[in-house]
């Protein structure tokens, strides 16, 4: 299992490489193919198709968590009887899915009508019929998904995401050139995801062996799962609201164009996320299983700390890089037209740093049930984060919607949080905050100076920019290694470096 958990970190990076690779030569393509106005429609219908991933109502979790806990007594049967309850609760909410889809899509004129064109409209609503069929079957399929992480079998999960990603652009590419748009890419994402859940269903039954057993639910146990995954469920309706909401209501009062350039932003931001969350994707079995066996909480925050400065390595890099070189990039990357998204990413990425760099504090509150404080709070956040971003939206656009979202992070993910987790969760947060400012100092060293100079010495070529920002990284690198990794983090470095050229670090 610590190979599966090793390897399926390190593919969990592959992935995030990926993503980005894709995002700096696919997306730039495809954005100036489509232009401005029908990418935004895409991201629009895309992201209110997207509130109805809610109706999972954190069960993928809880499916983890049960499993993970059922494995490690060695209770095989409850197993199988937790695999069939889940699948008819999913196969219901895919039904309910499909009915609240219809509704949307009844009313999309009615939602949109001031600010889309009539074609606009036309294909708004055909993407919204194919993402409507693509929930209806992913929701009774993501169950074998959650199974494969609760086994620990992370290499598949990345290998099947790695090929679904390499697939997308290879398949999207030749369709733009030959004149497909926003509906032929809808298309192509539904039908790689559900044959990527199809490839897990086999998995399960011919590898893992799994089992389903059908009967009465446990009463008991359904009312303890709902007990814990209300609040997940909650936790996932704040989310949606701050990272997706924003499009909505850019959409229903500004315009497609404005949802565009959030848009621009919100991938950066996206990615930027899934290089802190890909850590701890893999952590949840071990954290349940750590807590189930009542280790210490001096052991748990040991954890918590050495992922926290994993993630602050990496997170620095790229919070700091894009202050500096961010503008060029997005201008060289994305185009005229949206140069606004530099600003509407600025305001985004610097306050989410921190508890990107404490991320693992969720999975260990899951693991004890203690995620439900965490879940209150964001949600009334969530909810002021709305009322404020509606307002702001119409005099600022994209950048007045950001800065909604971002105080929202401000207010419970940077002081509420980290109280809760130290007075509640046993969290030594001092200790990590100690450890996180020692690190930040060789990190202003060079991010000060760097940034004074490049404001003097902004350029559109791509080679320049390129150059400038791999030379800010080997100095930063060169810096954090000798001044702030700690032993543990260059043995990271050096093994594989070792392993690969034979060589003695």
């Amino acid at each position: 299992m610590k190979s599966q958990i090793k390897i399926g970190s390190i593919l969990s990076y592959v992935v995030i490489i990926l993503n980005i690779l894709v995002g700096l030569i696919y997306t730039p393509i495809m954005i100036r193919i489509m232009g401005q106005s029908e990418y935004g429609t895409y991201s629009l219908i895309s992201s209110i198709i997207g509130y109805l991933t809610v109706l999972d109502l954190g069960f993928g979790n809880a499916i983890i968590i049960y499993t993970s806990r059922y494995r490690a007594k060695n209770q095989v049967q409850e197993q199988y009887k937790l695999n069939g309850m889940f699948f008819i609760i999913y196969s219901i909410i895919g039904v309910v899915a499909g009915i609240m889809g219809a509704i949307l899509y009844a009313n999309i004129d009615n939602m949109f009508a001031d600010t889309m064109t009539i074609q606009e409209l036309q294909k708004a609503k055909i993407m919204t019929i194919i993402l409507i069929i693509n929930l209806v079957f992913t929701f009774p399929l993501s169950i074998f998904g959650s199974i494969i992480t609760a086994y620990e079998k992370f290499i598949f999960s990345k290998v099947v995401n790695i090929v679904r990603i390499i697939l997308m652009p290879c398949i999207m590419l030749p369709l733009l050139y030959m004149g497909y748009r926003s509906v032929a890419m809808t298309v192509v994402t539904t039908v790689l995801n559900i044959s990527c859940l199809v490839i897990n269903l086999i998995y399960c039954l011919a590898i893992i062996k799994i089992k389903f057993k059908f009967g009465k639910f446990d009463t008991k146990l359904l009312k303890e799962i709902f007990g814990y995954s209300f609040f997940i469920f909650l936790a996932i309706i704040v989310d949606k609201i701050n990272l997706n909401i924003d499009q909505f209501i850019l959409g229903s009062v500004v315009g497609t164009v404005e949802v565009a350039i959030y848009t621009v932003a919100a991938q950066i931001q996206t990615i930027y996320i899934s290089l802190s969350t890909a850590i701890n994707g893999v952590l949840l079995p071990k954290i349940t299983m750590l807590v189930e066996n009542k280790e210490s909480d001096e052991k748990i925050s040991d954890i918590f700390i050495q992922t926290g400065r994993l993630q602050y390595i990496i997170m620095a890099l790229i919070t700091t890089g894009f202050v500096i070189f961010g503008h060029e990039f997005i201008k060289i990357w994305a185009g005229e037209g949206y140069e606004k998204s530099y600003w509407t990413e600025l305001i985004l990425m610097v306050p989410a740093i921190v508890p990107l760099i404490q991320n693992v504090g969720i999975n260990i509150l899951q693991a004890k049930n203690m995620h439900k404080f965490r879940t209150v709070v964001y949600f009334f956040i969530a909810i002021a984060n709305l009322f404020i971003s509606i307002p702001l939206a119409k005099k600022f656009g994209s950048v007045g919607s950001a800065i909604g979202t971002s105080l929202a992070c401000l207010l419970g993910q940077w002081i509420t949080m980290n109280i809760y987790y130290y007075k509640k969760a046993n969290i030594d947060i001092p200790r990590f905050w100690k450890n996180i400012f020692k690190m930040s100092i060789p990190v202003l060293i060079i991010f000060v100076p760097t940034l004074l100079i490049n404001n003097m010495y902004m350029s559109s070529n791509i080679i320049v920019v390129g150059l400038k920002i791999v030379l800010y990284t080997i100095v930063y690198s060169v810096l954090l290694w000798f001044f702030a990794l700690n032993d543990y983090e260059k043995d990271l470095i050096k093994k594989p470096i070792n392993k690969v050229f034979k060589v003695n670090i």
